[in-house]
């Protein structure tokens, strides 16, 4: 049940672990060697059971809260990764508008910030650009209909 450390695989927590010693000694520098030693608690025999069980229900609540405690630093620190993605200077180019990646590579805009965020696009075109550019696409095609 006791302390959250990483498994060995160096990105999987291990499972939990609280460790209740149950000994028949009960003199203090051996109590105190078998906490430094990783116990957690301990309680000496002969046991009361009651006792027994109020301790075991200590561990499972501070193994739940260290569950939560690990899963809000997770949390934590991937939002922090994903705030740290979209802070700082966006090199662009001037004319295409494309961004410079981390790798030194061009690309677009959307590319970039989709895989940086949890943004998504559509695509549309504003009243500007449908006068500049689509207007006058559709009026060539339309030219180049009439003339035989």
């Amino acid at each position: 049940m006791g302390s959250n450390s990483v498994g060995r695989s160096g990105n999987c927590p291990a499972p939990a672990t609280y460790i209740i010693l149950l000994t028949a000694r009960d003199d203090g520098p051996d109590l105190v060697r078998g906490l430094e030693a990783g116990a957690d608690d301990y309680i000496t025999k002969p046991f009361n059971r009651k006792e027994l069980r109020a301790r075991i229900r200590v561990g499972l609540r501070v193994v739940r809260l260290q569950q939560i405690l690990a899963d809000r630093v997770r949390e934590l620190a991937e939002a922090l990764t994903r705030v740290k993605r979209l802070q700082g200077l966006l090199p662009i180019c001037s004319y295409c508008k494309k961004i410079r990646n981390d790798r030194n590579y061009w690309e677009k805009v959307e590319t970039y910030i989709s895989e940086h965020s949890e943004a998504q696009f559509s695509h549309g075109i504003c009243p500007d650009c449908f006068e500049r550019v689509v207007k006058p696409e559709v009026h060539k095609m339309e030219d180049s209909r009439e003339k035989p």
